[in-house]
């Protein structure tokens, strides 16, 4: 059977001497920060062509025959399957994005595209997300190819164009027209987990496995226009401003999905603090314990609805016959319908709701050969350390892939000291990866692809 385009053209000979995973995934990861792929999500950005086909050059220099392809010009994607020990089992899809959310110069202590290290820490845009995963990805798949190793099964990587803005020109773009290059995958591994936190000192790694639907609203209220100094009871602003605070102030109720229930029973075992799912005020006390990571866990406890863009009128003295505003919406998994009914209630008759971007909670299972695999490398690298399950509050590429039935899990790993807030960095100022984090990744990925 032929396989699909970009694959392994041919493994070089194991040598002697050659560069591991660890001696050049810094390297790698301050080449790809220093590419500006800040995404806008309206395409006026710089696109992600450039990194795309630096990361073609590292790929074919080590072998491999890697596809380069575009959904529109610049919005570059590269995907090259390598072949496994055992290609009758199911592939692993193993994937990236290259673009990153936009920096301004000025918040910064450094130059956000200048990948400066200090103190043991490479700085810079995608540092956190996820320009450290795509170096781990490629450096460990470089040592792999030289060392004429194969992965356990098939393994398609990609590094997809797109994903800060939903994916729409990168993975949901591939998956929609170029499904065969993920032919016989059933399982991805990408980011926002895998990374360590301290709980009552003790070091424990968040494995994502399920992830908040998205649901991106903008709310119309049309009304009379008129002159600003009348009497007018059909205001479009005055609709709009109630159905927006109504829908931004909703109590959203507590609701424990099975994930967020195991990663606070871990928590509670770790800490000798009592587990209650009806306890508000105790489920709180857990997560606070996750430290910095708290932010992300408690945006997973009950759906969000937060207002995020007004726009109305162009003069004092007119009142406008439209006004609008946008809503963020995240939905917990296997919630989704109450979630859309009840925002419905909540914008009322006078407003109508249009969709920005919608896409589908995830729930990936928390037991299994690929989590046991995950669990393994971890522990080999860090025999006491403590992995539990997470949801991830945001979202990332295996919505897309999820369409093909490819079920996915976010594994970064890094270990991480205590006193960084890697979680609040992801879209923050001051990105910045510990080297010896980034080096640590590439043993566990290594070890992973030998055995999952």
């Amino acid at each position: 059977m032929r396989l699909p385009a970009g694959t392994v053209s041919g493994m070089p000979e194991p040598s002697a001497s050659h560069p591991t995973a660890a001696d050049e995934v810094v390297d790698i990861c301050r080449d790809l920060i220093r590419f500006d792929t800040s995404n806008y999500g309206d395409g006026s950005g710089p696109g992600e062509r450039a990194a795309a086909e630096h990361v073609m050059g590292l790929l074919g220099e080590v072998g491999l025959d890697p596809e380069l392809f575009e959904s529109a010009p610049g919005r570059a994607s590269v995907v090259v399957r390598l072949p496994g020990e055992d290609s009758s089992r199911d592939a692993l899809v193993l994937h990236g994005h290259l673009d990153v959310v936009p920096a301004r110069a000025e918040d910064w202590s450094v130059d956000p595209f200048g990948a400066e290290e200090r103190d043991g820490l490479l700085w810079g845009r995608g540092a956190v997300d996820m320009k450290d995963m795509d170096a781990m990805i490629l450096s460990v798949v470089r040592q792999m190819a030289r060392e004429g190793r194969r992965p356990a099964r098939d393994v398609v990587v990609a590094m997809f164009a797109d994903e800060e803005a939903g994916g729409s020109m990168g993975a949901g773009w591939a998956v929609e027209h170029r499904p065969e290059l993920f032919e016989g995958a059933t399982e991805a591994i990408s980011e926002v987990g895998g990374f360590s936190v301290e709980v009552d000192g003790r070091r424990a790694y968040l494995l994502q496995t399920a992830e908040k639907g998205l649901s991106w609203l903008r709310l119309v209220a049309d009304g009379r226009a008129g002159h600003g100094s009348q009497v007018n009871h059909d205001n479009a602003v005055t609709h709009l401003a109630e159905a927006v605070a109504r829908i931004g102030r909703h109590p959203w109720p507590l609701q424990l999905t099975p994930t967020v229930d195991a990663l606070l029973r871990g928590v509670a075992e770790l800490t000798g603090l009592p587990f209650d799912p009806q306890d508000e005020q105790g489920i709180d006390r857990l997560v606070a314990a996750l430290g910095p990571a708290s932010s992300f866990v408690g945006a997973t406890l009950r759906h969000t609805t937060n207002p995020s863009q007004l726009e109305a009128g162009y003069k004092a003295n007119v009142i406008p016959g439209r006004a609008v505003a946008t809503i963020d919406g995240r939905f917990l998994p296997g919630h989704e319908d109450e979630f859309v009914s009840t925002v419905e209630r909540l914008a009322g008759e006078h407003v109508r709701i249009e969709r920005i971007h919608h896409d589908v909670a995830l729930e990936a299972p928390l037991t299994g050969s690929l989590v046991d695999a995950m669990v393994d490398a971890l522990h080999a690298e860090d025999p006491d350390a403590t992995v539990l399950p997470y949801t991830l509050s945001g979202g990332t590429d295996n919505k897309s892939l999820s369409r093909l039935g490819i079920t996915g899990y976010g594994f970064a790993p890094l270990r991480l000291t205590p006193d960084l807030d890697f979680a609040g960095m992801f879209h923050g100022v001051d990105e910045r990866v510990p080297t010896d984090a980034l080096r640590f990744g590439t043993r566990v990925l290594d070890r992973l692809l030998a055995t999952c």
